[in-house]
């Protein structure tokens, strides 16, 4: 099982919490060092650094960590758009990148930036077929209520690199499951303390839109955002409870847990990443 962290973006500081890019790249290193196996960033935008640009920065400035979105609002950008973005960060990456795309819920950042915030999952779906298409085959035509692309296609090419996996987060809505099992390599569902019965309930509405697309659940990767600090439903700041509930996400089949620390600081690290080493 993979174990990854979520870094700070700008928006809650606290004491040891990097603001800066110069923090935030010396706790990425950090973790890297102590053998984590992802780094994400979330995608907001009142306070928070843009996702993006920090993740293109990210991709130039690590080695061998794994490095995705938690999640991408496809909201914010037009799919065509986010297909070269990805492209080029997996490229910066050598094919690090973990694609994670979801349909947006803050519905006063939409209204600050502008953004319109009806219809999201029927946004959200032909965007996910556009990104998808595009980056899979190269090449993509699409005309839908939302989003339009002509002949679109992602240059330039990049002999041997692979196309990014697409992870998709949401809740175990029917919907955006069923986009799940058309479109996605993995699945994401948070936030969670220790496996309980409503990630049992999830995962099972999971596997129920799987077989209704007539795909095999085991081909979607299951991950997990588990939070790590002092509150309810949240697993306690220590090594040896985040240990134990890492190996309890293990035991119930997750393949990637992403820790999510309240605060994101160097000791919040230190203990995911001893608690991540005890379990090799």
């Amino acid at each position: 099982m993979k174990v990854g962290l979520i870094l700070p973006m700008g928006d809650e500081p606290g004491p040891g919490v990097p603001t800066d890019w110069a923090g935030l790249v010396a706790m990425a290193h950090d973790a890297e060092a102590g053998r984590l196996d992802s780094l994400w960033v979330y995608d907001h935008l009142p306070e928070t650094w843009e996702a993006w640009t920090t993740l293109a920065a990210l991709a130039a400035a690590t080695t061998s960590v794994e490095l995705g979105t938690l999640v991408s609002c496809t909201s914010f950008r037009h799919p065509g758009l986010l297909a070269k973005m990805a492209h080029t960060v997996a490229d910066i990456s050598g094919d690090r990148l973990i694609l994670g795309l979801g349909a947006g819920w803050h519905e006063p950042e939409y209204r600050t930036f502008g953004f319109p915030f009806d219809h999201r999952v029927d946004r959200f779906a032909e965007s996910l077929e556009i990104t998808a298409t595009l980056l899979r085959e190269g090449r993509a035509d699409f005309q839908g209520r939302y989003y339009r692309v002509n002949s679109a296609e992602l240059q330039p090419l990049r002999p041997g690199g692979t196309a990014p996996r697409i992870l998709v987060g949401c809740s175990g809505k029917p919907r955006m499951l069923g986009l799940v099992a058309r479109y996605a390599d993995a699945w994401n569902t948070a936030w969670y303390g220790v496996p309980g019965d409503r990630f049992a309930t999830n995962r099972a509405a999971l596997v129920a839109a799987c077989e209704a697309a007539g795909r095999d659940p085991e081909t979607v990767e299951l991950t997990v955002g588990m939070a790590v600090g002092a509150g309810d439903n949240q697993v306690p700041a220590r090594v040896d409870a985040v240990a134990e509930a890492l190996a309890a996400w293990r035991d119930d089949g997750a393949a990637h847990v992403i820790a999510y620390p309240d605060p994101t600081n160097p000791v919040s690290v230190e203990v995911l990443c001893e608690a991540a080493a005890s379990l090799r």
